[in-house]
């Protein structure tokens, strides 16, 4: 008998489930999975897909180009001839794209938390396709576990390291901002090498961009500022760093849509609205980009 109730129990709950999600999303959803980390959706409207990761929108295919390849191509433009990639967060394969598009790379490690979001991405015939099945590519790697850890227990280091984990709107991804984490990834970069990071709204969130710029700085880091007009999402800020001031090549890769020698340099300007504000540096000891974020986020959405 409580074995019945519990069965019952489990596939109304799924139902609920069903139902109150095809109520929240417009669009039609072709995909709904909670893994160990997340709950997955991913809709469709017309040729249009959109990602959500526990209700957060994750990107649109229809402009997602915009957002990855200003994560990716600025920072692989200020190395001088990048071989090994390191990817952390990223699991959908799309920042992957845009680096295969630079032939010099040997390799690209992609170290991503939940193996279902990869296996997703690489397996599934619509999600494969946006990424142009970049997850297997003969020069990738892929890496299930936990980045901060990961980077402690690496001895390998890295031309160019891209990040693009999700906001910092809990303390568990308050730390991966941290000069902690910088510290632990900077013993996984030479001289010459750079990282880039996605580093949410800096007009909507305009404290916790710069406290991330801060942050970075903190530790030695030359940093470049950046962000770019993302229609699904608004302004979206990234920060560029390196040990050595940032110098860019010349040789954009063919065919990208929204990158070129003039929007590099636009993406570097900041209206006022969004220009630099006085912060705290984040530390594991402080949390302060989580307060910033938690605070400035709510005042949106209130």
């Amino acid at each position: 008998m409580v074995l019945t109730l519990l069965i019952l129990g489990f596939s109304y709950s799924d139902l609920i489930t069903y139902y109150s999600e095809e109520s929240l999303y417009t669009d039609e959803i072709i995909l709904s999975k909670q893994t160990q980390y997340q709950r997955i959706i991913v809709t469709r409207w017309k040729n249009e897909i959109r990602l959500f990761l526990n209700g957060h929108l994750q990107f649109s295919s229809r402009d997602e180009y915009r957002y990855h390849e200003t994560l990716v191509h600025p920072a692989l433009l200020a190395h001088p001839a990048p071989k090994k990639v390191l990817v952390l967060g990223g699991g959908d394969g799309l920042a992957v794209r845009e680096i295969l598009k630079h032939k010099n790379v040997e390799s690209v490690t992609l170290v991503d938390l939940d193996s279902a979001i990869t296996n997703l991405f690489s397996e599934h015939g619509i999600l494969k396709e946006l990424n142009e099945e970049s997850l297997k590519n003969s020069k990738v790697t892929v890496i299930n576990t936990d980045a901060f850890l990961w980077l402690e227990e690496s001895d390998q280091t890295f031309d160019v390291v891209l990040i693009d984990f999700p906001d910092p709107s809990n303390f568990s991804l308050g730390k991966l901002y941290t000069t902690a984490f910088f510290h632990t990834l900077k013993r996984r970069m030479n001289e010459t090498s750079v990282l880039e990071i996605q580093s949410t709204s800096p007009l909507f969130a305009r404290s916790s961009y710069w406290c991330i710029e801060r942050t970075i700085a903190s530790l030695g880091f030359y940093t470049l500022p950046l962000h770019v007009y993302v229609p699904s999402f608004g302004e979206w800020g990234f920060v560029l760093a390196g040990q050595r001031s940032i110098q860019f090549k010349k040789d954009f890769p063919k065919d990208l849509k929204f990158l070129n020698i003039q929007e590099l340099e636009s993406i570097q300007t900041f209206p006022q609205d969004m220009s630099r504000v006085p912060v705290e540096i984040n530390r594991l000891d402080n949390q302060a980009l989580v307060r910033y974020y938690d605070r400035e986020w709510n005042r949106i959405l209130d």
